[in-house]
């Protein structure tokens, strides 16, 4: 399964990010690190171009992935991660790394400025990620509205008219598979149209990903990419594992 394998370079890729923060020397001469960053956010993009090659094949399979657990799927924005998420994440693992900064002997209290973790994050920078944190925002919107209105269509006359009794009792002499085919014809435009809304969904995900690594110092890109894998591998293992539980106890 292509998710399964995915998610082990993911693992493969984490490490290898790991590996680069602990060789990244403070004068910031570390060749290995553009070089992860490129390779991990490749990854991210052969992921999305998977998802839309699936996505015009079986639309509907793409917003409630079998490859996800409960958990996920509670937090699922449009078929995927609410891109905002990605800020809350910066903002988050900022405060945990300038707090730990605070609690070092070595970073008190000019050596605060040489950690070059996400806790050193700039005016500047903050400035940057604020207005892309705006702007993303307004494109969520944007999307959320097209897809409520997209949803709203499974209740309008092609999806009413076929669960009338007059038109119920006609189907029942019908066979089978043009039963289906009556269905599937009234609900080919609106598959056609979630695969829009898909499309625009993952690509934002992925513009507000690389956008915010261009903000980024290579250094603090790896950071983020470290706390965004690790976010997204725990959530998996424990849905997983949560789900396995209750399936025990059913």
């Amino acid at each position: 399964m292509f998710f399964d394998s995915w998610i082990v370079e993911q693992n493969h890729h984490l490490q290898e990010l790991v590996f680069a923060s602990k060789a990244f020397d403070v004068s910031g001469r570390s060749v290995l690190i553009q070089d992860v960053v490129e390779q991990v956010v490749q990854h991210y993009e052969h992921y999305y171009k998977t998802k839309s090659m699936w996505a015009k094949k079986d639309i509907l399979s793409m917003f409630s992935p079998t490859w996800t657990h409960s958990l996920e799927k509670a937090f699922m924005w449009a078929g995927g991660w609410r891109p905002a998420t990605a800020f809350h994440l910066l903002y988050s693992k900022c405060g945990l790394q300038l707090e730990a900064a605070f609690e070092d002997d070595y970073h008190l209290p000019t050596g605060l400025n040489s950690t070059g973790d996400l806790g050193d994050l700039s005016h500047s920078q903050m400035v940057r990620v604020d207005e892309l944190h705006k702007s993303t925002l307004r494109e969520e919107k944007m999307i959320t509205e097209k897809l409520a209105k997209k949803q709203e269509t499974i209740a309008d006359s092609s999806m009413v008219g076929l669960t009338h009794s007059q038109t119920t009792e006609l189907m029942i002499r019908m066979e089978e598979h043009d039963q289906l085919g009556l269905v599937d014809a009234a609900l080919a435009p609106k598959e056609k149209g979630l695969v829009g809304i898909l499309q625009m969904a993952d690509e934002l995900r992925l513009k507000t990903l690389k956008e915010l690594i261009l903000i980024l110092t290579p250094i603090q890109g790896v950071y983020f990419l470290i706390a965004a894998a690790e976010l997204h591998l725990k959530i998996h293992e424990w849905g997983k594992n949560r789900d396995a539980s209750r399936n025990h106890h059913w």
